[in-house]
């Protein structure tokens, strides 16, 4: 594929997955990585995921900052520096095939226990770290930090706005801390860095877009589109990480 036509469809991508994380807070990378699989490979998408996600969550947190929590948001990701390292070198030991496959199982195991509304008793200190640490993880390894911070808040019973303002700012300074280690493992090229560079403004037409949407349509409704996304961009990482290990 050239790079025209990668450009472009890592643009459309990161419209959608901003558009999807403006309505519900949640699910840039666990809609953008899989999706943006086939186009770059689980490695690379780990990494475009990762820096996209930085500029449109740094945005979003100095808008929103007022109703940021920011005692949970810097405890979790105080603990997430202990996760970072075990994910960075998941990231360049496991084989990109296998990796593909791991980041479809993860999106939708996350997806069904959001859909479930599954009470996992993160709202302790013990649950804090330990979703920490899990979120450090696999935010350097799939580019999903998500699922496990997106348990705590949901566990502290926060009102939508500071939900969705404490997600972004917990999302921004870890995702600080996957680029510097991707940086330090070489795996942030001039090549990725460029393809980032050309999908910023795709993020703010789709946080726009999706924004307009947040304010405008019922809740539940949002809820229900995003996971349904998210499982469809799962289960499409599953079979294509199964296809291509089966032709290995």
């Amino acid at each position: 594929m050239s790079l025209l036509l990668t450009a472009a469809a890592i643009c459309v991508i990161a419209a959608l997955a901003a558009a999807a994380q403006a309505v519900s807070g949640f699910g840039f990378a666990m809609l953008s990585v899989p999706l943006m699989i086939p186009v770059l490979g689980a490695p690379s998408s780990v990494v475009v995921a990762t820096v996209l996600g930085f500029v449109l969550t740094i945005g979003s947190t100095v808008a929103e900052r007022r109703n940021v929590e920011w005692r949970p948001v810097l405890t979790l990701s105080a603990v997430a520096l202990i996760g970072v390292p075990i994910g960075l070198a998941v990231l360049q030991l496991v084989d990109p095939h296998w990796l593909s496959l791991v980041i479809g199982i993860v999106v939708i195991g996350a997806t069904v226990l959001l859909a479930r509304r599954t009470p996992l008793h993160l709202d302790g200190r013990a649950g804090i770290y330990a979703a920490g640490v899990l979120s450090g993880a696999l935010l350097s390894s799939t580019g999903m930090n998500g699922p496990p911070v997106v348990a705590v808040f949901q566990a502290r019973g926060l009102r939508p706005l500071a939900f969705r303002a404490s997600l972004q700012a917990a999302f921004v300074i870890q995702d600080v801390m996957a680029i510097v280690g991707f940086v330090l493992v070489a795996r942030l090229t001039p090549q990725i860095g460029l393809l980032a560079l050309i999908a910023v403004p795709a993020l703010g037409i789709g946080w726009w877009l999706g924004d307009r949407l947040f304010h405008r349509i019922g809740q539940g409704a949002f809820r229900w589109i995003v996971l349904g996304m998210l499982l469809l961009s799962g289960l499409l990482a599953v079979i294509q990480a199964a296809v291509q290990l089966s032709a290995v």
